[in-house]
């Protein structure tokens, strides 16, 4: 026992082992808090050099004297010393395996933030318990050791050995067992006004008991009214799992209690027998969604996983049905005026048309291109990445996708510029398995875990690929519309699209020093990467976030009766910067995120006739201002750039990480720069002006009735500096406002 002044919470016996050695001494493995380590110190220190005073006034014995007596040598524990699996479990060999790692809850948020600099990818899930935080990590021996050593935190390692699999296994009877353990953990918050996701499919069914108290008997409809409203396939069941709960292999392990927000609806757009006509998609989606709005107004973020593969190749361009779901998106159609939040599936690979070698490159063939209608400007497409790579004990074969990577049947963009970004970001997918020859396979142990139709013949079963991602996705933007119901769905979505960030395995696809055009095939394959909750909600002393919601009239009559509409205005936001933290900061490097979102109105018939340029009702753009560059230089360089011809500009190295090639596309702008901080002191003003549109041609006739709703969020991020960004702007936000400024 370790004593001596030490508390339990600074010192904690992890193993102990009876002596075996010649001398027969025990061994103890010992995790120490940062706190213990330097009371440990102290108490050695005080042994070497101070003894105890006697009543007779001798000299006694030396102080701490049990405790370090008691201790023949201290060493760092090795990665063995941690290991709490069996030992033909411990990895073997110098290439990459999984670990559990298990971490101090006081500790563990550092060691999650900094792994990565030693080459340990740490994955999103999380298991929390009393006293611990457990993550699944990624890593060699060697660099999983020398995190261990440089990085505090880690108190135990294992083996990863639970996954969907294990539960998918189960028979009824056991599977039983584990819900009811789980129907007790969740909680359904009441609420007045709740957020819905809608799920537009296969029909849900409520027979499952973790469905039926997030959806009303009432809230399932179908497009067609002949139709029935129950799920005979089950991909409708397994998204509404996922879309209220998140991956079950996950909340299975952890059992703390969930409280669930959010309701679920039900839209089946897709007969049980056959399938819809290609020219009835878009109206079957109409449909489906006014069967749900003529019920309720509700705030609902729509989740569709259906797409199909007969536009295929669009190379990007509008079809038929991504552009009715603009027109849903923008609130043009549908029997509700409503802006409507959105988000569609990228649409799956068929992996077995190509081998298991380089499945990065195959996903970029034409044939794998994003399958419409996911294309859709104002939809928010939602492609697979994949953390899962454990495969149960014995299991021959090796996991397709490394751990952070585009999941093996996501979908990719054919299209570099012109068209949007898409997909937009990417969630969980799960992941393929490759034993032998091509192609690969699917493998439950690489999937997620969620509901069954079958209930209650089964309680649990595997889902995985985009339709998994894009239930997370609605999951996930969802509880972010819950925090700020009085949001925009614009708004929402920047918010939720501009947190995303690419892990490091896709920045590995980069050159060490990537030009703006080295970002292409990111955008391709990930989009903007894997959002980050957190990030999203994030108002801290040295990060924070602005959200803007204005309108704008982008387009008047020329004073020319014989030319073409004209710009009308733009905005300009004096925004409230920390000016002074900033100034303090001098030179260290801080980071601005700029996201601009608009719901445009599509007009298809403009790139038939080659305007790729005016698909969009009106086109909006962010700029902001140089260092010393005073509000009349800025407006006059603004104006001069607005009037500008369409089409791809040649980039400025003006300090934007995207640029405008990237940036300057689609009715979503998303852009990073990074500068010194006096330096971004000095850039407050930004604006939004508008360009070319089919609003600005002659064939509209009252322009200047013609408004349209926009989002800007911006991101101010001084990194693991000290700094107190937010309390200064937060005295200052009342006197942020939008000054409408003629062109």
């Amino acid at each position: 026992m370790i004593t001596g002044g030490l508390n339990a919470s600074d010192l904690t016996l992890l193993r102990a082992e009876a002596g075996s050695d010649d001398n027969g001494l025990a061994h103890a493995t010992v995790f120490a808090t940062a706190e213990g380590l330097d009371k440990l110190r102290t108490k050695i220190a005080e042994f070497a050099e101070k003894n105890r005073t006697k009543r007779d006034g001798s000299e006694g014995r030396p102080y701490h004297a049990n405790l370090i007596q008691s201790i023949g040598a201290i060493v760092e524990a090795g990665l063995r010393a941690l290991w709490r699996s069996p030992d033909r479990t411990f990895p073997e060999g110098d290439g990459v395996s999984p670990w559990e790692v298990w971490l101090e809850k006081s500790q563990a948020a550092a060691f999650i933030a900094r792994s990565a600099e030693y080459g340990v990818v740490v994955g999103a899930d999380r298991l929390e318990f009393p006293e611990d935080i457990v993550v699944i990590a990624t890593a060699t021996r060697d660099a999983l050791a020398l995190a261990v050593r440089r990085l505090a935190g880690v108190k135990a390692l294992a083996s990863p050995t639970i996954t969907a699999d294990f539960f998918d296994a189960m028979e009824i009877e056991e599977q039983a067992e584990w819900l009811s353990v789980l129907q007790g953990a969740a909680t359904y918050v009441a609420n007045d006004d709740p957020n819905y996701i809608t799920l537009l499919d296969r029909g849900v069914g409520r027979a499952h008991p973790l469905i039926a108290p997030a959806l009303s008997i009432n809230d399932r409809h179908a497009a067609d009214p002949a139709w029935g409203v129950e799920d005979l396939v089950g991909h409708g069941t397994q998204l509404a799992g996922l879309s209220l709960y998140g991956d079950l292999t996950v909340v299975l392990q952890n059992m703390a209690p969930i409280q669930i927000r959010h309701r679920l609806e039900s839209a089946k757009i897709i007969p049980d027998v056959g399938h819809n006509p290609h020219y009835l998609l878009g109206a079957m989606t109409r449909a489906g969604i006014n069967a749900v709005e003529v019920s309720a107004d509700r705030r609902r973020t729509f989740a569709m996983a259906s797409t199909t593969e007969d536009d295929t190749p669009h190379d990007g361009a509008p079809t038929s049905w991504s552009s009715e779901v603009d027109q849903l998106a923008a609130g043009v159609s549908g029997t509700k005026n409503i802006e409507r939040l959105i988000l569609i599936s990228a649409g799956n690979t068929d992996q077995n048309l190509f081998g298991n070698d380089d499945y990065l490159q195959t996903s970029h063939l034409p044939d794998n291109e994003i399958e419409s209608p996911a294309h859709a400007w104002n939809a928010v497409c939602i492609g697979a990445y994949t953390e899962k790579n454990v495969l149960p004990a014995g299991e021959p074969g090796i996991v397709v996708a490394p751990v952070g990577d585009l999941s093996p049947s996501s979908r990719t963009a054919s299209w570099l510029s012109h068209w949007p970004i898409k997909p937009d970001v990417v969630m969980e997918g799960g992941n393929w398995l490759a034993n032998g020859a091509p192609p690969p396979m699917k493998h439950s142990a690489l999937s997620l875990l969620t509901t069954d139709h079958q209930f209650p013949v089964r309680a649990f079963t595997t889902c995985g690929e985009t339709s998994a991602a894009t239930a997370l996705a609605a999951r996930a933007i969802t509880e972010l519309w819950s925090d700020y119901p009085q949001l925009w769905p614009e708004t929402i979505r920047a918010l939720f699209v501009s947190s995303a960030r690419w892990t490091q395995q896709m920045r590995s696809h980069l050159p060490p020093n990537p030009a703006k055009g080295d970002y292409g095939r990111l955008f391709q394959r990930y989009g903007y990467g894997v959002p980050d909750m957190e990030r999203a909600r994030r108002s801290a002393s040295n990060a924070l976030t602005l959200v803007v919601q204005d309108t704008i009239i982008p387009y008047r009559k020329s004073d020319n009766p014989s030319a073409e509409h004209v710009h009308n205005e733009m905005k300009l936001f004096e925004l409230p910067w920390p000016v002074e933290e900033l100034r303090k900061l001098t030179n260290t490097p801080v980071m601005l995120r700029v996201a601009l979102s608009t719901f445009m109105q599509p007009n298809p018939s403009e790139p038939a006739r080659g305007s790729k340029f005016r698909y969009a009702s009106h086109n909006l753009r962010f700029k902001l201002n140089r260092p010393n560059e005073g509000k009349a230089e800025f407006l006059s360089r603004i104006s001069k750039i607005a009037e500008l011809p369409d089409g791809p500009v040649v980039d400025e190295d003006d300090g934007w990480m995207f640029g405008r090639n990237r940036r300057d596309v689609g009715s979503i702008q998303i852009d990073e720069l990074t500068c010194a901080a006096s330096d971004l002191a000095r850039r407050n003003i930004l604006a939004v002006h508008p360009v070319s549109g089919w609003w600005k041609t002659k064939t509209v006739g009252d322009p200047e009735n013609l408004s349209a709703r926009f989002a800007l969020v911006v991101e101010i991020d001084a990194g693991t500096v000290e700094a107190e960004l937010y309390a200064e702007v937060q005295t200052a936000i009342e006197n942020l406002a939008a000054v409408a400024t003629t062109i």
